[in-house]
């Protein structure tokens, strides 16, 4: 860390330096901004290999009774869930925490597809759009084959209008009503289709920045899966794409929620802490938090923010590389 510290203040010494003479020879200061910007883009590409550059975890707001679903709203605002008090909450660009709806359906996963539709998976068996305006809800997927949906989780949204979500057991009615544990796409058109049943209680879903593949995390095994994308809504085989670190007391802990930044880098929530991994699943490093995480999601006015929902409180982490 201390040798960092020397080549930091070495760097900025040079480049001082180098600004000096450039502004001697006459160089225009608008020519040696845009050179500085090319340079600083140039860094911010360079792969993550480890956590160095991230900032301290800080909670926002706290008092809620299990916080999940962030997700960034173009107006400068975070949406999310509070499960068990059957809440929307929104955090405003002030820093002020307001109810946006109750009930929600007992809402979990959120997402935005527009600047005023917000997706919601309803642990009451559906998934659901909300005008963020008028908060009327629109329900989009049901039931699948004359069935009710479990108790839909967790979402993400292809570039195409299409959804791939979770439903697993929790909160589900005995028997389930599905009678499997599940992962779906429900097309443009409303489309539904069942990808897979045979992961133990999939959960936190994501695509990767091209859309080529899908993440699946089953939150009763310890390995995340992934597949690739072939077309909106049809999978190829599915593969490990990581192990997730365990505690001490854990033996095949699963993750829950996940956040996927620019360059391919995958977050997900776990009993350890937020486990970074890059593109192609090789371990970067844990964020650790004061409380469980949930669940995350990039956001602010740079999209550099990690919103990080942990039980009872919404936390945040300044990161080095922009969300997807």
């Amino acid at each position: 860390m201390y040798h960092g510290i020397l080549n930091t203040r070495s760097n900025q010494t040079l480049a001082l330096a180098c600004l000096a003479t450039l502004l001697c020879l006459g160089v225009p200061q608008r020519a040696i901004g845009q050179a500085v910007s090319e340079q600083q883009a140039t860094a911010a590409s360079e792969p993550l290999t480890n956590l160095q550059a991230f900032g301290k975890v800080e909670q926002i707001a706290s008092g809620f009774q299990f916080v999940e679903g962030p997700t960034w709203s173009r107006d400068g605002s975070l949406y999310f869930t509070d499960i068990p008090a059957e809440s929307i909450m929104r955090l405003t660009s002030a820093g002020n925490v307001e109810l946006f709806l109750k009930p929600s359906g007992f809402a979990n996963g959120l997402l935005f597809a527009g600047e005023q539709r917000l997706l919601a998976c309803q642990m009451d068996g559906q998934l659901v759009a909300i005008d963020i305006h008028s908060k009327q809800v629109k329900p989009l997927a049901t039931e699948y084959q004359g069935e009710r949906f479990n108790a839909c989780n967790d979402l993400a949204l292809d570039q195409v209008g299409g959804i791939y979500f979770t439903d697993p057991r929790y909160r589900a009615p005995e028997p389930w009503p599905q009678g499997k544990e599940a992962f779906y796409y429900r097309d443009a058109a409303g489309k539904i289709t069942r990808l897979g049943d045979d992961l133990q209680a999939p959960n936190g879903i994501g695509l990767s920045p091209d859309g080529k593949t899908l993440y699946v995390i089953p939150s009763m095994a310890s390995e995340m899966m992934s597949y690739e994308v072939l077309s909106p809504g049809k999978l190829g085989n599915a593969h490990v794409f990581c192990r997730l670190k365990q505690l001490e007391d854990q033996t095949n802990g699963g993750g829950d929620g996940m956040a996927v930044d620019s360059q391919g880098n995958i977050y997900i929530t776990s009993a350890a802490g937020v486990q970074v991994f890059g593109p192609h699943g090789d371990a970067i490093g844990i964020i650790e938090c004061p409380e469980h995480p949930a669940n995350c999601a990039f956001g602010g006015p740079d999209r550099k923010t990690l919103f990080i929902t942990a039980r009872t409180g919404l936390y945040q982490c300044q990161c080095p590389v922009t969300g997807n």
